[in-house]
């Protein structure tokens, strides 16, 4: 009955190094779907609508975390978040390094890291170092916002209400 109280706007983020072309294009992309018609074949469809936030630095570690746990690959945090860029330092390591090593190393050494790093926070989805995947997340926010969807995340009201 009230549902459409309960509608929460995705909240993603990118984690930007202008530096990177990849990072750049995952930049661009999100910021055209949300300013102009999406997807942009279509030109009657409005944008979308979610909050964008933009951080040209790495991620802390506690979000560093987050983002593994929100990742369907399987492997160390090395090998998601650490490029094979010849001036990372753990390239050839056969130690892990920690996540907060890895958000210093980042800090120091942008090239380090694979960018972009995007989430959706609000769908527990991340992607790093692909822009294809950030289409998937823009492709599920506009699936969301068509009714395409078929309801396994709605809310649906408990005990007394059902």
């Amino acid at each position: 009955m009230f549902s459409a109280f309960r509608r929460v706007v995705p909240e993603i983020s990118i984690f930007h190094n202008p530096s990177s072309p990849p990072s750049t294009k995952a930049l661009s992309l999100l910021k055209a779907a949300v300013s102009g018609p999406y997807p942009l074949t279509k030109s009657d469809n409005p944008p979308l609508d979610f909050k964008l936030e933009v951080v040209e630095a790495p991620p802390t570690a506690d979000q560093l975390q987050t983002i593994l746990s929100f990742s369907l690959k399987d492997g160390s945090a090395s090998s998601m978040f650490l490029s094979a860029h010849p001036s990372s330092p753990f390239t050839l390591s056969t130690q892990s390094p920690s996540l907060s090593k890895i958000t210093e190393v980042g800090s120091k050494n942008p090239s380090a890291l694979k960018w972009p790093i995007v989430v959706d926070w609000t769908a527990g989805k991340a992607c790093v170092g692909d822009v294809e995947c950030v289409k998937g997340i823009l492709e599920e926010v506009r699936k969301k916002r068509d009714g395409e969807t078929n309801g396994e995340d709605i809310e649906k009201p408990k005990g007394w209400f059902s």
